[in-house]
């Protein structure tokens, strides 16, 4: 190979461009705007002459018309829009300082309009119209309170460049909208993560996929972020698998880096052979399912409920009763309006206390198959409600205006004023208020698959305390209820009589009928469904997960296990580096035991943050790694719905007719406000003006 001078590249750098391959050089802005029918070497097959240098300065040429100069200057106008021939004719600087103001106007106006998923359109805009919508009366009113704003917006801008049209009010949405994405995916770098998913309905009954990120940020927190909604036509495994390559295709993302999968448990999403879990699956192996924790704890109360006959009654009579009640606003009144009056009594007597957020008006809550924590709820405003629900089903007695009610009315009130009803009410409040204190906690979003498993440990472990210890204090519990409601207690050491078969002897007492035949027999029922639905926590993954956890001084620590967690990822585990993975876990248990800032972490996610804020994660980083893949498996798919909830409040009924774009776009950053609040008004207008070509330049 011939030396070239490198001292050419000095002067004519800017356009020259060298092969190793053909050991020649090229003019690269006379090959992009090279015509038919050129000859010229340095735009065909390269020159090589580096003997002749002054081949380069005849190429270049003399005049300011040559092919080299004028190629160069396109080449200038290309990279430089604002010398483009459009721009040229533009107005003066002071039009362009007007725009800039118009711009950053209706910039700022939309972030605060996104921020709370207000409407920007009005029903009528025109100029007779008493209310234009959200943007342009806010924009009006942005105008009065600012004098140099007033002057170049709406009226006082020219009609072709106002920056009010609704198209121009979508680019700005989806500007936002790519914003918000692009912090997402530089938190998320190159990194794993694994995805949350799940279908439900928008307003205008179209199907709609929510699909959220897990990972792990440079600081070692745990985030779980927003996307995207697809629009799906139907909700089959293959058609949501589609979905969910589109998605991950627009956005340069890649199902080999998933690491976890999180659904519902329905059965197109978790079937074992033809679900979206399987299809996933069979692109990539260590992408593992969790069944979302929080659903199968709900699952647990409704599987009690229907094993159960006392229960199932129980809870049946609730629902009827929430029917019957809830049935008018004229009997929610009473209710508000009696509590109001009890409450009004009790303060007067000093029996409650007073100030900010006491004492708040009630009704009963309707509990739902579906809905986490609603039975509970339900349970807690009974026994609050009382007295008053019972005043209410009085009045429906005597009324008398419809039949049907009037009979449901008498049946709930006899049912209401027995002793079983206070005993069954005050049993399944105390045990769904200890899962309902799981549920509350496994929707926690940075929640991490350790402690979840340990805290359904805890919550079987106190249920099991209260099987052996707690029949005493319910008995006190339901008999201060019923002296304070005139219910008729039950005397434990008679004989229990059955309703069914009052003649038959039973041989058995009631506390025997009450605690074994049904407060033992409730809890087993429990406890026995909690243990089949969290089966899965005693799998092999889970349980050598569970050996990274910082607890009692790292107490689990288990080499052998953590180093067949490596093997559950292989690629993200070669052979040399389990192998040097064992020796780095020697010197990383030593270090961490004697650690004093490592001596009260509890968790894995905290020990993962902990490991970040003192530059551990640098030092042991396959570790590290074992803990981000412990981290983000998903505990349950509480942030998807939560996404389902947003967008209605995105699109509404009157807000029905939105595009499957817009709102996706709308739903990203009022999900992602913290995001959002990041955005600067500069990036998006950058980004406005890089979309396409524009009537003016910034």
């Amino acid at each position: 190979m011939r030396q070239f001078n490198p001292d050419w590249f000095k002067e004519f750098g800017c356009w020259l461009e060298y092969s190793v391959k053909l050991d020649a050089v090229f003019c690269l802005v006379c090959y992009l705007f090279k015509e038919s029918g050129q000859k010229d070497a340095f735009v065909t097959d390269g020159y090589n002459g580096w003997n002749k240098k002054d081949r380069l300065g005849i190429h270049v040429g003399g005049k300011p018309n040559s092919f080299h100069n004028k190629a160069l200057q396109k080449c200038d106008d290309l990279r430089k829009p604002k010398q483009s021939i459009s721009s040229a004719f533009q107005p003066s600087q002071k039009h362009k300082i007007e725009y800039r103001i118009r711009l950053s106007t209706s910039v700022i106006l939309a972030k605060a309009l996104l921020n709370g998923a207000l409407p920007f359109r009005g029903h009528d805009e025109s100029e007779s119209s008493s209310y234009k919508g959200h943007f342009l009366e806010f924009l009006k009113l942005l105008g009065e309170l600012n004098e140099s704003i007033g002057k170049v917006i709406l009226g006082n801008a020219p009609g072709n460049n106002q920056m009010t049209s609704p198209k121009i009010q979508k680019d700005i949405c989806n500007c936002f909208a790519q914003e918000v994405l692009k912090q997402i995916f530089e938190e998320l770098a190159d990194d794993v993560f694994s995805i949350l998913v799940d279908e439900s309905r928008d307003i205008s009954k179209k199907e709609q996929m929510a699909v959220v990120l897990r990972y792990v940020d440079k600081h070692g927190v745990i985030k779980e972020r927003f996307i995207g909604l697809v629009h799906v036509m139907e909700t089959s495994a293959l058609s949501l698998k589609s979905g969910i390559d589109d998605l991950f295709s627009r956005y340069n993302l890649s199902l080999a880096r998933v690491r976890g999968q999180g659904y519902d448990g329905a059965s197109n999403m978790a079937g074992e052979f033809n679900g979206l879990k399987a299809l996933i699956l069979k692109d990539n192996s260590s992408a593992y399912y969790i069944h979302c924790f929080a659903h199968q704890l709900q699952l647990v109360v409704v599987a009690l409920a229907n094993k159960h006959d006392d229960i199932w009654t129980f809870f049946d009579k609730v629902s009827t009763l929430t029917n019957v009640v809830c049935a008018s606003c004229k009997r929610v009144d009473m209710i508000r309006e009696k509590q109001k009056e009890k409450v009004q009594e009790a303060i007067g007597r000093e029996e409650v206390e007073t100030g900010s957020g006491l004492n708040q008006e009630l009704s009963i809550a309707r509990a739902g198959d579906t809905r986490w924590s609603s039975h509970h709820k339900t349970l807690v405003r009974l026994v609050q409600l009382y007295p008053t629900i019972i005043e209410v089903l009085q009045y429906i007695r005597n009324s008398g205006f419809n039949n049907v009610h009037q009979r449901q009315a008498n049946g709930i009130w006899t049912y209401m004023k027995a002793y079983d009803f206070a005993y069954y009410l005050h049993l399944m409040k105390h045990i769904l208020g200890i899962t309902n204190l799981l549920s509350q906690a496994l929707q926690r979003k940075d929640q991490d698959i350790v402690n979840a498993i340990q805290m359904v440990n805890a919550t079987k472990q106190q249920l099991q305390t209260y099987r052996l210890e707690g029949f005493d204090s319910l008995l006190k519990d339901v008999a201060s209820f019923c002296e304070k409601n005139e219910i008729e207690i039950v005397d434990m050491e008679d004989e229990y009589v059955n309703p069914k078969q009052k003649r038959k002897k039973t041989n058995i007492t009631n506390r025997h009928y009450y605690e074994v035949e049904n407060f033992n027999t409730v809890l087993d029922l429990q406890l026995q469904e909690l243990d089949n639905r969290f089966s899965e926590v005693t799998t092999e993954l889970l349980t050598c997960i569970g050996s990274l956890s910082p607890d009692d001084n790292f107490s689990a620590f288990n080499v052998q296990k953590i180093l067949r967690l490596a093997e559950f990822y292989p690629f993200d585990f070669s052979y040399e580096e389990r192998e040097s993975l064992m020796i780095e876990l020697g010197n990383y248990i030593i270090i961490m035991r004697k650690d004093g800032m490592f001596a009260n972490v509890n968790g894995i996610s905290n020990l993962a943050k902990r490991m970040v804020e003192t530059k551990k994660h640098l030092r042991y980083t396959l570790v590290y790694r074992l803990l981000k893949l412990a981290l983000i498996l998903p505990v349950a798919t509480a942030s998807v719905e939560r996404c389902f909830s947003s967008m209605k409040h995105v699109k509404t009924d009157l807000r029905n007719r939105m595009g499957d774009d817009y709102m996706n776009d709308c739903c990203i950053f009022y999900i992602e406000r913290d995001l959002l609040a990041n955005v600067s008004a500069d990036d998006v207008m950058d980004r406005f003006q890089k979309m396409k070509t524009r009537r003016e330049q910034l």
